[in-house]
């Protein structure tokens, strides 16, 4: 455990950035690079999608509760 460190995210700067950029290009290729993007901005909103899903069916189930105990 002594040889551990740890590198806060408020370190990073420019050239770091710039270094992981090059290799991000490097290992996909340029033209990989929009395809995997696009699969990560399809990901992020099914998951939004499935979030917005569960909590209008929450929202649904409490009205239908609160309109019973109004009987």
């Amino acid at each position: 455990m002594a040889g551990l460190t740890v590198i806060p995210l408020g370190l990073i700067g420019t050239q770091e950035i710039i270094l992981i950029v090059v290799l991000v290009v490097l290992l996909f290729g340029a033209k990989k690079i929009p395809e995997l993007m696009r699969g990560a901005g399809r990901g992020v909103k099914e998951f939004k999608d499935a979030v917005n899903k569960d909590y209008s069916e929450e929202d649904k189930k409490d009205k239908k509760e609160s309109e019973e105990e109004d009987k």
